[in-house]
């Protein structure tokens, strides 16, 4: 499935200032609740509500084709996430890839998210997995 990418640059700056913060082994999470997700839902043919996603990858990982790399493997462990577990949805999430990521593989990255996700309250309780890390709220 694909999903809405964050297309605003503007929405990126407010989830790092307003939204929640989790920060795993290799990727840094933050969530913002979407004031303009009611009317994608409508918009959507199904009715269906979702998540906006945005990527950050700095040129301090490597060059472009590492920093592709690195952005088909964040999105590949955002959909297994996505799969397992039920992600509340409506939120504008930002995932930004740390050092660590280079050379991680998707179920790395799916083990990160997830905790993150759990971490932030939005997985279900009864999902398991995860990483030494901490999270705060971002003020």
């Amino acid at each position: 499935m694909k999903y809405r990418a964050i297309g605003e640059n503007h929405l990126y700056g407010k989830a790092y200032a307003k939204g929640k913060k989790c920060v795993a082994a290799r990727v840094v999470v933050y969530v913002l609740r979407d004031y303009r997700a009611e009317a994608l839902r409508r918009a959507d043919p199904l009715k269906r509500p979702i998540n906006r996603i945005g990527l950050t990858v700095t040129k301090k990982l490597g060059g472009a084709v590492v920093r592709s790399r690195v952005k088909r493997i964040l999105r590949e462990g955002y959909r297994a996430v996505d799969r397992e577990n039920v992600i509340a949805k409506g939120n504008l999430i930002v995932i930004v890839a740390r050092s660590g990521s280079v050379t991680a593989k998707s179920t790395d990255i799916a083990k990160d998210l997830k905790y993150a996700f759990r971490k932030l309250g939005m997985l279900s309780p009864i999902s398991r997995g995860g990483s030494e890390s901490e999270c705060k709220t971002a003020k």
